[in-house]
């Protein structure tokens, strides 16, 4: 893809949170913004943030506010539809007018689909493709982040399991877009190497695909680019050193960089072959998400030879005055050697089984294509490529 075929011509739409709060030290923002949103908070966040003092430290900025708060804390797996009733009767039962998020994109992600279901009603699987319109304004929410990978905090998109069916359903509105994002760096501290790696190439997966998207623009592309380079370049001190406060800054940073591209450019082929994998074997988002890169960047990359060479020396500012076949072709090899650096498993390794596996291919595939992704792709599949492509990334070596 060129950047010919962007459509300059064409006018583009870009919407990010209204306020937006980063830096170390940006939770202290809490307590100011809380009074000009609501009196009661619901907390909406999991059984590990509470352990490690996260919670805490949101309830004494909330308590500073001079606001009450009541916590829901179930959302202790991918979020799915029956944490987002389970906070919703929470919600209303306490009679709340405000919710904070404070965890990974899970918690995020339940969060934002409580704030619009309470005011719009039904069931959150009817607004998946707009079926059902969203026509009155959600709960405020507040959106803070503890790990530097969904970029959930500024993005306009939930994700949501459907446990009846198994599928991952991706809603995307304006209306999911949180009123305030709180990115503070030290809150991804605490996140250990493995979830700070899956995490971590998730957000470079967003900065990827935006850029590469058929929807890309220019504002998300000077996002996008800057992402990679901030990921590319901390992700690794960020995994082998958690404390490394410069390496967590650049990834907090990118991430969110990501999360604002992705929303207005939108993802592809990665992430709608991605959600399948996480409804029906339940491996978390960002993992999937890393175990499906390389291959599909390898399979796009005929392609979008001339953008991959842009990523490239993004990635090795030293590709630059290479022709723009050997940039791309570095780019997915220098990928493909930080995904063995971070020790990112193959389904295989994982333990997904493989007969079970194949079983469900043709679903997956059926399911990936139904998100709406796969389009954007520079190179869009079939349902045969996209089977092939999940039985060659079961057992890949990267």
């Amino acid at each position: 893809m060129s950047k010919k075929d962007l459509k300059l011509s064409t006018f583009a739409e870009f919407r990010l949170p209204p306020e937006v709060y980063y830096g170390q030290g940006a939770l202290s923002t809490l307590k100011d913004v809380v009074p000009c949103l609501g009196s009661k908070v619901l907390i909406i966040s999991d059984e590990v943030m509470e352990q490690i003092g996260h919670v805490e430290r949101c309830v004494t900025y909330v308590q500073k506010a001079g606001a009450a708060h009541v916590t829901y804390m179930g959302v202790n797996t991918e979020p799915t539809d029956v944490y987002v009733d389970e906070a919703l009767q929470m919600l209303q039962e306490q009679n709340c007018d405000l919710i904070v998020a404070v965890g990974g994109g899970s918690c995020i992600d339940t969060a934002k689909a409580v704030a619009v279901v309470a005011t719009n009603g039904g069931y959150i699987g009817e607004y998946v493709g707009g079926q059902k319109p969203i026509t009155k304004e959600p709960v405020p929410l507040i959106a803070i982040p503890t790990t530097a990978g969904t970029g959930s905090e500024v993005t306009s998109v939930t994700v949501i399991t459907n446990t009846t069916a198994d599928v991952k359903m991706m809603i995307k509105h304006p209306a999911f877009i949180p009123a305030v994002a709180i990115v503070d760096p030290l809150l991804t501290v605490t996140s250990p190497p493995k979830v700070t790696a899956a995490t971590g190439v998730d957000a470079l997966c967003h900065a990827i695909e935006a850029y590469l998207s058929r929807m890309a623009q220019p504002l998300t592309d000077t996002l996008s680019l800057e992402a990679i380079r901030l990921i590319s370049s901390s992700i690794r001190r960020a995994y082998q050193q958690g404390e490394d406060l410069e390496a967590r800054d650049r990834m907090a940073l990118g991430s969110m960089q990501a999360g604002i591209a992705f929303s207005n450019a939108s993802v592809c082929l990665v992430h709608g072959m991605s959600r399948p994998i996480g409804a029906l074997f339940h491996v978390p988002h960002g993992v999937s998400n890393a175990m499906l890169l390389p291959a599909v960047l390898e399979y796009t990359l005929e392609a979008c030879i001339d953008r991959m060479a842009v990523i490239g020396r993004v990635i090795k500012p030293e590709l630059e005055g290479q022709d723009d076949q050997k940039a791309a072709q570095a780019a997915v090899q220098e990928i493909k050697q930080l995904c063995r650096d971070l020790n990112i498993p193959n389904m295989k390794t994982w333990g997904i089984d493989e007969s079970r596996f194949r079983k469900v291919l043709d679903k997956m595939a059926q399911d990936a294509l139904a998100s709406g992704s796969p389009a954007n792709n520079p190179r869009v599949p079939t349902h045969e490529e996209i089977v092939k492509l999940y039985e060659y990334c079961y057992d890949y070596d990267y």
